[in-house]
């Protein structure tokens, strides 16, 4: 027989296991013998108390063992004769290729970067020599952008699809296993490059192929259908169904796409600044001051609020983690943050942002498909601007409160550097107005988030796509050309690596469904 129940654990009793038998037992009224297994099925921290617990909610077998994973996957040699071209290699597009192979289905991707390996080169310049490469960055590679900023697998996209199904696929390449269970799962960005690597095999091994540094420059279309792209400006290929996962910032492919007349339209996002604080301090404040503080892995937190009718909020939590340089052509500046699998840096940062819509751009005299593309660009090279290098603008929180230039800034993870600059010159007014109020209600969630130790830069500009590519709600296939399936956080569809994995997997499914059954 199975049973399920919830089991709370101190921290220092959370790694063992016998403890989670004797619990369990003591839970169900059972004897402990008569225990066979005790799977954990969901884990979560509540801090809630003055002492944070372990929440566990465990399957309990007795009389029996559990059966084992539940998926299995099914991956064999792929029919050369039926395939399929994915633009961009990161969730959306990976996990459309595997959908592909497990139908036998040859996927062929072009991704405009380079593999996960060779794309470190590229971090490395624009991090310690201001050097941006268009086409490999944190944005632009394999993996896409999650796999070198931070690699965080929740999301709040349940009914989308299997969750369980993606992370299984990610643990079957390499994740550990914890992530199955675990509430805010976590790979790290010094793992998840592994990972993508195995996806990557797979994809190869049954068939599959990976075109690296080949951006796409053309789609053709016969009327309304896809007939084929360009590489590259130079190298055509022919093709009657292509699945488009390229990222949020790849402008080129969208203008491309206008001038195809593929039907796009401009869309809200959110722009702010990216905060950072010693991570001592978050622990102290989310786990109140707790003897077990040393036992808990860093603290992190989630903090939304309503201002003047738009949503700001925390974005892109990054707990034991560091701010790093997001550009993605040279001229421009964009933070983001991320995290290694220990997130054991001494500081914590997140995006902290504000909802920017159509008529904020049209304040600006931005309108049409690029309005929200021209707003971002307007911000982002107004930063660069105000440092000449990747050094990014910076402030003490309460300096930005107080309109004061900061006479020094705290120490930092950022390793281009910061430079003291007022924010409210690189935003307009209206953002910089609706910043200072939600910096001030967050002060009121989580006591301490403006404190004299917390800074911000600028700007934290690429929170989700400025457009929206757009597909039918019932067949995600193109509203204006047959054979072209918008997947991912690009196109307008996902907000992270498993809304944008398990997207990418729904738009090869009905891909699947129409042309090849």
């Amino acid at each position: 027989m199975i049973y399920s129940c919830e089991i709370v654990l101190t921290p220092d009793k959370a790694g063992e296991k016998e403890e989670l038998y004797i619990q369990a037992a003591r839970k169900l009224k059972l004897g402990r013998e008569e225990i066979t297994a005790v799977v954990p099925e969901r884990r979560s921290i509540d801090g809630r108390s003055r002492d944070p617990v372990f929440r566990m909610q465990v399957s309990v077998y007795t009389n029996e063992l559990p059966s084992g994973n539940t998926y299995i996957f099914n991956f064999r040699p792929a029919d050369a004769s039926k395939r399929v071209a994915i633009i961009g290699s990161g969730p959306a597009g990976l996990f459309a290729a595997i959908k592909l192979i497990e139908h036998g289905i040859t996927p062929v991707i072009f991704e405009r970067g380079k593999n996960v390996r060779d794309r470190r080169k590229d971090l490395r310049a624009i991090q310690q020599f201001n050097t941006v490469n268009p086409d490999s960055n944190y944005c632009f590679g394999e993996g896409g952008a999650g796999t070198y900023s931070d690699g965080k697998l929740y999301t709040r996209s349940t009914k989308r699809g299997d969750i369980k199904r993606t992370l299984s696929l990610l643990v079957h390449h390499g994740a550990h296993p914890d992530i199955l269970i675990d509430s805010h799962p976590h790979i790290g960005s010094n793992k998840l490059p592994k990972v993508v690597e195995a996806l990557r095999n797979t994809i190869q091994n049954c068939g599959g192929e990976i075109h690296f540094d080949s951006r796409v420059t053309d789609i053709y279309t016969d009327k309304n259908r896809i007939t084929g792209l360009q590489i590259n400006g130079s190298k055509d290929f022919t093709f009657n169904q292509i699945i488009l996962a390229t990222g949020h910032s790849a402008r080129d492919v969208f203008r491309m796409l206008e001038r195809r007349s593929i039907a796009m339209e401009s869309k809200p996002f959110a722009v702010g600044v990216r905060i950072e604080h010693p991570q001592e301090l978050i622990n102290r404040k989310q786990y109140h001051n707790s003897k077990f503080i040393p036992l808990l892995p860093a603290a992190s937190y989630s903090i939304t609020c309503q201002v003047g009718g738009k949503g700001a909020f925390s974005f892109c939590m990054c707990p034991g983690g560091i701010i790093v340089p997001a550009a993605t052509s040279p001229g421009e500046i964009v933070v983001n943050g991320m995290s290694m699998s220990r997130r054991d840096s001494k500081f914590a940062n997140s995006g902290f942002v504000v909802t920017v819509d159509h008529q904020d751009f049209e304040r600006h005299g931005f309108g049409g498909v690029f309005a929200g593309i021209d707003y971002q660009q307007m911000i982002e090279q107004k930063a660069f601007s105000a440092t000449g290098s990747q050094q990014a603008p910076a402030q003490r929180v309460t300096d930005f409160l107080a309109d004061q230039v900061s006479s020094s800034l705290p120490s930092a993870s950022y390793i281009p550097g910061f430079m003291s600059v007022p924010l409210a010159e690189l935003f307009p007014a209206s953002l910089t107005s609706d910043l200072k109020v939600a910096l001030k209600m967050a002060n009121q969630k989580l006591r301490g988030f403006t404190s004299e130790e917390a800074v911000i830069c600028a700007p934290e500009s690429r929170t989700s796509s400025p457009v929206t590519v757009l597909r039918n709600r019932e067949t995600l296939e193109s509203t204006s050309h047959q054979g072209l399936f918008p997947a991912g956080e690009g196109c307008g569809y996902a907000g992270g690596i498993i809304s944008a994995a398990i997207d990418g997997e729904r738009c090869a499914a009905s891909l699947i469904q129409k042309y090849f059954l």
